[in-house]
């Protein structure tokens, strides 16, 4: 994972981008993405001790410079720890970061600045046309080898579950932690696996379980988000036990679609099967 020549950050998935080699965590947050401090911190300041100068620089924005409102801006977020496990980490959108960066004094600095409003424009274009949204997904997918068949099904399956996730915020499910357990229930009940387990399964660590699927993993995931949205539609569920027992019988719907299609095939849909490679693979193949 590299930056590119000017050495601004690259997408590396949906939820990480790359910076001088450094990863740096973001997630969607009331429609806009945040991005890990620590991270940021990190690569710009030069720090082996990113957390602790991470604490100094805050205190002295509060204290010194007057960013008395900053402590507000900044949100506790779980994102991917380096153990695989969702921990809560000091977040902030691009806004208040480049308030932070500005405090930061590296030559590092101004590429992130140039990467952040790039970034900020994006999703702007993105809210107001969610089709570029589609484009760039497929356009990152392509540029890491996947097939086009592929791609189409990983992007509309990223569409039905926005489209579940949406339903959920109206119907009073509280955030990311009930969208997982929701999410778990759905996977169980259409795989038999909880996702940790399917990551288990294919061998992953920090990446994106949906993104190592098969074709017909990526369609009983649809099947069973788009099965859970209609059910709690029809039933009109509110709040989390309801939404529980829709994302059950959902993904049951998805589970014994996929038991018929095992017993006529004598295949297992779930498998070991991931892409791990498929990075590799493409840079051997422009070698040639």
């Amino acid at each position: 994972m590299t930056s590119n020549k000017n050495n601004l950050p690259t997408a590396n998935e949906k939820h990480l981008v790359v910076f001088n080699k450094k990863e740096i965590r973001r997630i969607l947050h009331n429609n806009e993405w945040w991005f890990s401090i620590i991270d940021v911190v990190e690569v710009l300041s030069g720090s082996n001790r990113p957390r602790k100068y991470w604490a100094d620089l805050k205190k002295k924005l509060i204290e010194n410079e007057g960013f008395s409102e900053l402590s507000e801006k900044i949100g506790q977020l779980k994102l991917s720890a380096p153990d695989g496990k969702l921990r809560e980490t000091n977040c902030a959108n691009t806004e208040t970061l480049f308030r932070i960066i500005q405090s930061i004094p590296s030559p590092r600095a101004e590429p992130f600045k140039r990467w952040l409003a790039k970034v900020g424009y994006e999703r702007v274009q993105e809210i107001e046309d969610p089709e570029l949204a589609s484009k760039r997904a497929k356009a990152l997918y392509r540029a890491k080898g996947y097939p086009d068949s592929w791609i189409e099904k990983r992007v509309r399956g990223i569409a039905i579950r926005e489209e579940l996730t949406d339903e959920w915020k109206n119907r009073n499910v509280g955030g990311d932690q009930e969208y997982a357990i929701l999410t778990a229930e759905i996977s169980k009940a259409t795989f038999g696996v909880t996702p940790s387990e399917y990551k288990n399964l294919k061998g992953l660590k920090r990446e994106n379980l949906r993104d190592h699927m098969t074709d017909l993993e990526l369609i009983f995931t649809m099947l069973g988000e788009a099965s859970t949205t209609e059910i709690a539609r029809k039933d009109d569920a509110q709040g989390f036990d309801q939404n529980k027992s829709a994302a059950v019988r959902g993904g049951r719907v998805a589970g014994n679609a996929r038991k018929e299609l095992e017993g006529q095939t004598k295949q297992s849909v779930v498998t070991r099967q991931n892409y791990l490679g498929l990075a590799e693979k493409k840079k051997q193949l422009r070698a040639k």
